[in-house]
């Protein structure tokens, strides 16, 4: 049985040079935002009297990342990214919440001392970000066949986004050491859940075939086919 992850997708053909260098920028921009959003979960706010957190904002673009590169580069492209960037997003998410620990600089030293509450959340990033990822890219790909663009980054945006959310506040802040996350983390996720959902739906989905072709055009010097037409490979 053929999975989606085994399929040849309808990407532009790329010489190796292409290839490293749109990897290269990829792989930065999903670290960026995995660390971006570990550090920015633990500031919380309160909105319309409704408790979220500052990582709302910054999460729902790993799903833009996400959904371009395997449009771009094809689902084996878009599997070696997204592995190749767990282990060092783990590290730089760990680091950088130990240093700038809740938005105050604590210095270097605070590294030899073990964060649990830390690491907790960059466990749950890591887990929530493999589980969202695989499933957007073996179970969305096959909506990205479909000649309606909008119905993959739609569908990976709602489905994709709730997973992800559940399982990030779920493994970070049940029982949390932090008071005020342990009592509050459903409140918030589901908060945040509903910023992803603006932000990604009125944002990116309008936005995303304009994006697209953009990218294309930056990464190779392949002229892309019009958003919309889908090339299969037998």
């Amino acid at each position: 049985m053929t999975t989606a992850l085994s399929q040849s997708n309808a990407t532009p053909s790329f010489t190796p040079q292409q290839q490293r260098k749109a990897l290269g920028y990829l792989v930065l921009f999903h670290l960026l935002v995995i660390a971006s959003s570990n550090y920015l979960v633990q500031l919380p706010f309160t909105v319309f009297g409704y408790h979220t957190t500052w990582g709302a904002f910054t999460f729902p673009f790993i799903f833009l990342a996400t959904d371009l590169t395997v449009r771009i580069f094809g689902a084996g492209m878009a599997r070696k990214i997204i592995f190749r960037v767990m282990t060092p997003a783990l590290v730089v998410s760990y680091v950088l919440s130990v240093v700038f620990f809740q938005g105050e600089y604590q210095g270097l030293g605070h590294l030899g001392e073990f964060n649990l509450f830390v690491a907790r959340i960059a466990i749950a990033s890591f887990m929530a970000y493999l589980l969202g990822q695989i499933l957007d890219v073996s179970v969305f790909n096959r909506l990205r066949q479909l000649k309606q663009w909008w119905v993959a980054p739609t569908a990976s945006t709602i489905f994709g986004n709730a997973i992800d959310t559940i399982a990030f506040f779920g493994i970070a802040f049940y029982q949390s050491p932090d008071p005020f996350m342990a009592a509050n983390w459903t409140e918030i996720a589901l908060v945040d859940y509903s910023f992803k959902l603006i932000i990604s739906l009125g944002l990116f989905v309008p936005m995303y075939g304009v994006l697209l072709n953009y990218l294309i055009g930056k990464l190779t010097a392949v002229s892309p086919q019009p958003f919309g037409a889908v090339k299969t490979n037998q």
